[in-house]
């Protein structure tokens, strides 16, 4: 069964490509990942994606990404297992053995992020630029939140190439069928 009415300037293909927008709006490690993943898998299974990002989730679209890190504070179901040594140490989830109070310790944020980022690459997984490369070259749109850049006091030219910036309005109507997702 074909629909004749799908309007004079949208194609059949087109009128039938589902949408889906992420809006993304937290700055950690933890946070970007599960957009990054699920905006280049819906890319990939021909869904026309968008990500936008707002307040700290902005820092995933800056030149320099080392200030985004993993916390387990305030994360109680975070695993912060060692990714190094013998196979017993590894067992061990320190997000449980430890009172939350040790993370808030100089250097404990440093010390999960690296274990994060080094069990990501130990099986293989992409770092978070090269899997924010993916879903530029996937031709996933991207658009920075005016407000949040102007209101963090970001500069274009601090960000990637290949993104848009524009406010939730412009965001909301442009993506007014869109199924959406708030991370």
């Amino acid at each position: 069964m074909t629909s004749t009415n799908l309007g004079s300037n949208i194609s059949s293909s087109e009128a039938l490509t589902p949408q889906f927008s992420i809006i993304v709006s937290k700055g950690t490690l933890d946070a970007l990942y599960p957009a990054l993943i699920l905006a280049s898998s819906a890319s990939a299974m021909g869904k026309q994606v968008e990500l936008f990002f707002t307040f700290y989730g902005l820092k995933c679209l800056l030149k320099d990404t080392r200030s985004i890190k993993v916390t387990p504070l305030g994360n109680p179901a975070m695993e912060i297992k060692c990714p190094i040594g013998p196979k017993w140490l590894k067992k061990i989830d320190f997000n449980h053995v430890f009172p939350p109070l040790i993370w808030t310790l100089p250097g404990m944020t440093s010390l999960a992020t690296w274990g994060f980022k080094k069990k990501m690459q130990s099986q293989n997984q992409l770092s978070l630029e090269a899997l924010r490369d993916l879903c530029v070259s996937m031709d996933i749109k991207m658009t920075a939140c005016q407000m949040s850049v102007d209101l963090l006091g970001y500069q274009e030219n601090e960000f990637i190439e290949g993104i848009e910036f524009a406010g939730a309005a412009t965001y909301f109507a442009s993506s007014a069928d869109n199924q959406a997702l708030y991370i």
